[in-house]
């Protein structure tokens, strides 16, 4: 399948899900599922960095997931650990750079020791970030953002009045981050489950009924192909986007 590479997204978002249900339909612990997985997200980071997109985000573990039975979560987070170790020299190799958004603090201390180290020695790789949503929150993350806010303005350090929608998405996790472009949700659900509910408010989004497991390149470039149909107006008509464009 050949892309536009005049016409790729800046910025990947990807809600995985269908690890559960890849297990369950192959007869296998949920646990199989997640290992399966972490394959396809090895894939898909290599895939996007081929492909030369310069943001992909992961939603991999969410804030609401500590809800789950506490076998699966330390299952998990044994998985991510043995991810930062199996992946640190890939990462190097092809010029990305790890970075995370959510309440870090809430992970195991060898999970967050694992994470500094991966994204201290790839803080300088400038080919794609690779960002991991974990424990993250949409809503959370807003929250926390407006605590601040007033925090800074009580002090004096800005004009809450004047506050604009820049300014205030300084005070996000995704700060250093463009917006998504594209978001990819696997498994057929149609809902953002919470993630980055300020970000996404003009990305194209892409439901697919493939489980994550199943996800592949070929899986990704539908979605880009799909994204590459579209004609994105940010709230302008058919007219105005055409009279923009270059002669």
């Amino acid at each position: 399948m050949e892309l536009n590479t005049e016409n790729l997204p800046c910025h990947i978002a990807i809600i995985m899900d269908g690890n559960g249900r890849w297990a369950k339909k192959h007869a296998m612990g949920r646990i199989r599922g997640h290992k399966k997985g972490a394959k396809a997200v090895r894939e898909t980071v290599t895939a996007c960095r081929e492909l030369g997109i310069s943001y992909l985000t992961l939603y991999a573990f969410s804030s609401e997931n500590w809800g789950r039975p506490g076998h699966e979560v330390k299952a998990l987070m044994e998985l991510l650990e043995e991810y930062l170790d199996n992946e640190l020299d890939d990462l190097l190799k092809q010029g990305i750079s790890l970075s995370t958004i959510g309440d870090i603090d809430r992970l195991p201390p060898s999970v967050q020791d694992k994470l500094f180290k991966v994204k201290q020695s790839t803080q300088e790789n400038k080919k794609m970030v690779l960002t991991l949503a974990l424990s993250y929150g949409g809503r959370d993350e807003i929250l926390e953002a407006v605590k601040r806010v007033a925090k800074d303005s009580l002090k004096g350090l800005l004009s809450a009045d004047e506050m604009t929608k820049e300014q205030f998405a300084t005070y996000l996790h995704t700060n250093r981050l463009p917006d998504p472009d594209l978001l990819i949700r696997t498994s057929g659900e149609y809902r953002i489950s919470n993630f980055l509910l300020w970000q996404l408010a003009y990305t194209e989004l892409y439901f697919t009924d493939t489980l994550w497991p199943d996800f592949s390149r070929e899986e990704l470039y539908k979605a880009i192909t799909v994204y590459q149909g579209r004609q994105r107006r940010f709230g302008l008509t058919d007219e105005q986007i055409e009279s923009d464009r270059p002669v």
